[in-house]
């Protein structure tokens, strides 16, 4: 289930997205990690760059949130089209956290493939079809160099009236240590608070991920109280934040940009 909570480092609001480590269909990451030469490698990318934009543009006329695009000088998110939801699954499959240790309040990378892969395909096209102004979750798709390493989620419920957001994340394990957490997170939280109009935007984390806790704490995330949480059985701690739109206002960035919003408004109740 590659979900992603509604805090970053977890899964998407408790529902999953996943991997499959059977029998799958071949993913265009997966053709990418063969060896091949050079000329071929570039190819077999922009051909499947030409194919997903041509599909993404096609999808956007009809659900505009495959149109909207959060780009900064490092990575990109969008809503991933189904092609690319196989990449994420090779992401996952590849790892996402240490085994030993449970880093998310909700457990889904310890669910057995198949089932994880299906769990995570069922929890991405489910987002799609109960999407409504009032009850939405986003989840981007993030692309560095070319090629998907996690998904930067948002989500809200009532939105137009409550103008808060929470977040949640995962990255997979190779592309870890390397900023992009931070930068992933900044860049929803551009859309959250500039394209969206967000007054507020809430986080958190497990006791003991500290990569987490410092991904929020140099954004200007505040401590919001805690809760007990059951994680593999036993009681953890997980720690709420909040980002309140002042403080959010006083590291705003100038380098990350939005487009295709202006189709999507009414869909986020913006």
């Amino acid at each position: 289930m590659a979900q992603i909570s509604h805090r970053d480092g977890h899964p998407e609001r408790h529902i999953s997205p996943g991997v499959c480590d059977t029998i799958r269909p071949p993913s265009d990451i997966q053709w990418l990690a063969r060896p091949v030469a050079g000329a071929l490698l570039g190819t077999i990318v922009e051909v499947g760059a030409t194919e997903d934009a041509v599909l993404r543009e096609r999808l956007a006329r009809h659900f505009p949130l495959f149109g909207l695009r959060v780009r900064t000088p490092r990575l990109t998110l969008q809503l991933p089209t189904d092609p690319e939801l196989l990449e994420l699954l090779a992401v996952i499959e590849d790892g996402v956290h240490d085994p030993s240790w449970m880093p998310f309040q909700v457990g889904w990378t310890d669910t057995l493939q198949p089932q994880r892969d299906r769990d995570s395909l069922a929890h991405w096209w489910r987002t799609r079809a109960l999407w409504s102004p009032t009850d939405w979750i986003w989840s981007g798709a993030v692309r560095v160099d070319g090629l998907l390493v996690g998904v930067q989620g948002m989500m809200a419920k009532n939105f137009a009236t409550i103008r808060e957001v929470s977040t949640g994340s995962w990255i997979g394990l190779r592309n870890q240590g390397q900023g992009i957490g931070k930068e992933m997170r900044a860049a929803v939280l551009q859309l959250a608070f500039d394209g969206l109009g967000a007054e507020r935007a809430h986080s958190g984390y497990v006791e003991g991920n500290e990569a987490s806790r410092k991904v929020s704490e140099s954004l200007g995330y505040e401590p919001n109280g805690y809760t007990y949480v059951i994680i593999r059985g036993e009681p953890r701690r997980e720690i709420n934040l909040v980002l309140e739109r002042d403080r959010w206002a006083a590291r705003r960035r100038d380098d990350i940009e939005i487009e295709g919003l202006d189709a999507c408004r009414e869909l986020f109740g913006a």
